[in-house]
């Protein structure tokens, strides 16, 4: 069954349609969530409150073809308020554990994350959203409910920041 009859037919209450939704969004939410976190039990514990924020809200869903959209910006708000409340401490043995997908030494991608947890929250999100997400500079805009020109400056910003963060990382 296609995304949108699903999402139709769980802003009708169909508590079904809603759990198929989210097991085809979950594996996607931890992984955005943990590099928010960096922790596995507290990107987990973002993830339930983002479904269960999302279903207890499902039938304010304005446009159903946006669900994902939808649901990542929950996410990011669960997220981001999870940070503030905790402080983000990340324990050593979650470092430790840090595994990277990409062909790149360990050391280099530990650099580019700690880089990127300097960063400001909102040039933080524009770099997820781009990169990691690979959304485009107009859906992001959309996710943000900012002006793409908004959009582009931020992330352009974001760019020089992690540039000079990692060069004076390397000398």
């Amino acid at each position: 069954m296609p995304q949108l009859s699903k999402v139709k037919k769980a802003k009708r209450g169909n508590d079904k349609a809603f759990q198929e939704l989210v097991e085809e969004e979950k594996n996607k939410l931890y992984r955005m969530a943990y590099l928010y976190v960096k922790n596995e039990n507290d990107a987990i514990d973002i993830v339930h409150e983002t479904i269960y924020k999302a279903y207890i809200s499902i039938k304010k869903l304005k446009e159903p073809d946006y669900f994902t959209t939808w649901l990542t910006k929950i996410l990011i708000n669960t997220a981001l308020d999870y940070i503030k409340k905790n402080k983000n401490i990340i324990p050593f043995e979650e470092i430790e554990r840090y595994e990277t997908t990409e062909k790149v030494p360990i050391a280099e991608s530990l650099d580019l994350v700690d880089a990127l947890d300097r960063l400001e929250e909102k040039y933080k999100t524009i770099i997820i959203l781009r990169y990691y997400k690979g959304l485009q500079i107009k859906e992001i805009a959309h996710m943000l409910d900012c002006p793409e020109g908004t959009v582009k400056t931020n992330l352009h910003r974001a760019i020089n920041k992690l540039r000079v963060d990692l060069r004076e990382e390397c000398l």
